[in-house]
Protein backbone atom coordinates (compact mmCIF):
# COMPACT_ATOMS: atom_id res chain seq x y z
CA UNK A 1 0.00 0.00 0.00
CA UNK A 2 1.35 3.24 -0.87
CA UNK A 3 2.01 5.72 1.72
CA UNK A 4 -0.34 9.00 1.07
CA UNK A 5 1.32 11.04 3.83
CA UNK A 6 4.30 11.48 1.79
CA UNK A 7 4.90 14.35 -0.88
CA UNK A 8 5.74 14.17 -4.46
CA UNK A 9 8.44 15.54 -5.85
CA UNK A 10 6.57 17.25 -8.03
CA UNK A 11 4.75 18.82 -5.19
CA UNK A 12 7.86 19.42 -3.97
CA UNK A 13 8.78 21.66 -6.94
CA UNK A 14 5.43 23.38 -7.31
CA UNK A 15 6.00 24.39 -3.60
CA UNK A 16 9.41 25.78 -4.43
CA UNK A 17 7.99 27.72 -7.56
CA UNK A 18 4.79 29.23 -5.57
CA UNK A 19 6.96 30.67 -2.90
CA UNK A 20 10.20 31.96 -5.12
CA UNK A 21 7.37 33.64 -7.91
CA UNK A 22 6.46 35.57 -4.72
CA UNK A 23 10.26 37.38 -3.55
CA UNK A 24 11.35 39.99 -6.18
CA UNK A 25 13.64 38.46 -7.69
CA UNK A 26 10.74 35.54 -8.49
CA UNK A 27 8.75 38.40 -9.90
CA UNK A 28 11.76 39.97 -11.73
CA UNK A 29 12.86 37.24 -13.68
CA UNK A 30 9.29 35.93 -14.45
CA UNK A 31 8.44 39.35 -15.81
CA UNK A 32 11.39 39.21 -18.27
CA UNK A 33 10.33 35.13 -19.76
CA UNK A 34 7.59 37.00 -19.96
CA UNK A 35 7.96 40.10 -22.43
CA UNK A 36 10.56 38.07 -24.04
CA UNK A 37 8.01 35.56 -25.06
CA UNK A 38 5.42 38.45 -26.59
CA UNK A 39 8.57 39.73 -28.25
CA UNK A 40 9.51 36.60 -29.77
CA UNK A 41 5.74 36.66 -30.81
CA UNK A 42 5.90 39.92 -32.55
CA UNK A 43 8.73 39.49 -33.96
CA UNK A 44 7.91 36.58 -35.32
CA UNK A 45 4.95 38.23 -36.64
CA UNK A 46 7.28 40.89 -38.40
CA UNK A 47 8.90 40.42 -41.97
CA UNK A 48 11.59 40.74 -40.44
CA UNK A 49 12.12 37.68 -38.23
CA UNK A 50 15.93 37.90 -37.55
CA UNK A 51 16.19 40.06 -34.48
CA UNK A 52 14.15 37.91 -32.37
CA UNK A 53 17.34 36.26 -31.45
CA UNK A 54 18.17 38.35 -28.78
CA UNK A 55 14.96 37.97 -27.19
CA UNK A 56 14.88 33.63 -27.47
CA UNK A 57 18.54 33.56 -26.17
CA UNK A 58 17.64 36.19 -23.02
CA UNK A 59 14.07 34.04 -22.21
CA UNK A 60 16.63 31.17 -22.11
CA UNK A 61 18.94 32.86 -19.62
CA UNK A 62 16.34 34.05 -17.74
CA UNK A 63 14.41 30.29 -17.97
CA UNK A 64 17.88 28.93 -16.31
CA UNK A 65 18.90 31.59 -13.88
CA UNK A 66 14.62 31.24 -12.42
CA UNK A 67 15.27 27.53 -12.08
CA UNK A 68 18.97 27.88 -10.70
CA UNK A 69 17.69 30.23 -7.89
CA UNK A 70 14.25 28.42 -7.69
CA UNK A 71 15.60 25.14 -6.67
CA UNK A 72 18.49 26.62 -4.68
CA UNK A 73 20.95 25.38 -7.11
CA UNK A 74 23.06 28.56 -6.00
CA UNK A 75 23.69 27.55 -3.08
CA UNK A 76 24.92 24.40 -3.80
CA UNK A 77 26.97 24.76 -6.76
CA UNK A 78 29.84 27.15 -5.98
CA UNK A 79 31.78 26.79 -8.55
CA UNK A 80 29.89 29.64 -10.64
CA UNK A 81 29.51 32.95 -8.62
CA UNK A 82 25.97 33.61 -9.65
CA UNK A 83 25.58 36.81 -8.35
CA UNK A 84 28.21 38.11 -10.52
CA UNK A 85 27.15 35.39 -13.60
CA UNK A 86 23.10 37.04 -13.32
CA UNK A 87 24.91 40.67 -13.23
CA UNK A 88 26.82 39.89 -16.34
CA UNK A 89 23.46 38.31 -17.88
CA UNK A 90 20.96 41.38 -16.67
CA UNK A 91 23.65 43.90 -18.28
CA UNK A 92 23.78 42.05 -21.34
CA UNK A 93 20.71 41.85 -21.87
CA UNK A 94 19.64 45.49 -21.06
CA UNK A 95 22.18 46.89 -23.32
CA UNK A 96 21.24 44.32 -26.31
CA UNK A 97 17.11 44.90 -25.64
CA UNK A 98 17.94 48.52 -26.37
CA UNK A 99 20.34 48.70 -28.88
CA UNK A 100 18.21 45.88 -31.49
CA UNK A 101 14.65 48.31 -30.02
CA UNK A 102 16.04 51.34 -31.33
CA UNK A 103 16.75 49.70 -34.17
CA UNK A 104 13.47 48.30 -35.00
CA UNK A 105 11.59 51.22 -34.20
CA UNK A 106 13.84 53.71 -36.10
CA UNK A 107 13.72 51.65 -39.54
CA UNK A 108 10.63 49.58 -39.13
CA UNK A 109 8.19 51.95 -40.72
CA UNK A 110 5.05 49.50 -42.49
CA UNK A 111 5.92 47.23 -40.22
CA UNK A 112 3.61 46.89 -37.53
CA UNK A 113 4.92 43.80 -35.74
CA UNK A 114 8.04 45.09 -35.82
CA UNK A 115 7.27 48.26 -34.23
CA UNK A 116 5.04 46.58 -31.28
CA UNK A 117 8.40 44.16 -30.96
CA UNK A 118 10.94 47.16 -30.92
CA UNK A 119 8.40 48.85 -28.10
CA UNK A 120 7.91 46.03 -25.79
CA UNK A 121 12.29 45.61 -26.52
CA UNK A 122 12.36 49.13 -25.00
CA UNK A 123 10.56 47.95 -21.93
CA UNK A 124 11.92 44.82 -21.98
CA UNK A 125 15.28 46.85 -21.85
CA UNK A 126 14.47 48.76 -18.96
CA UNK A 127 13.14 45.93 -16.77
CA UNK A 128 16.45 44.32 -17.26
CA UNK A 129 18.51 47.27 -16.47
CA UNK A 130 16.51 47.85 -13.03
CA UNK A 131 17.79 43.64 -12.42
CA UNK A 132 21.37 44.55 -13.14
CA UNK A 133 20.73 47.99 -10.39
CA UNK A 134 18.79 45.24 -7.96
CA UNK A 135 21.58 42.88 -8.19
CA UNK A 136 24.39 45.65 -7.87
CA UNK A 137 22.88 46.80 -4.99
CA UNK A 138 23.07 43.75 -3.59
CA UNK A 139 26.53 43.16 -4.59
CA UNK A 140 27.53 46.26 -2.99
CA UNK A 141 25.45 45.67 0.37
CA UNK A 142 27.42 41.92 0.77
CA UNK A 143 30.64 43.40 0.31
CA UNK A 144 32.63 43.47 3.85
CA UNK A 145 35.06 46.07 3.84
CA UNK A 146 38.05 44.94 6.58
CA UNK A 147 40.74 47.28 7.28
CA UNK A 148 45.01 46.17 7.09
CA UNK A 149 46.01 45.51 10.45
CA UNK A 150 48.50 48.23 11.82
CA UNK A 151 51.25 47.85 13.94
CA UNK A 152 50.37 50.79 16.50
CA UNK A 153 53.12 49.62 19.43
CA UNK A 154 56.39 49.11 16.69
Amino acid sequence: MADTTATSPGANCLEKLKSYVRTQKGVILAAEILISFIIIICYAASMYGGFSAVAICEMIFAMVFFGIFMMDLDKQILVVNWVWTDLFRAGIGAVLYIITSLICVIGGSGDGARIAGGVFGLIAGLLFAYDTYTIFIQIKSTRHHTGAPTNDGV
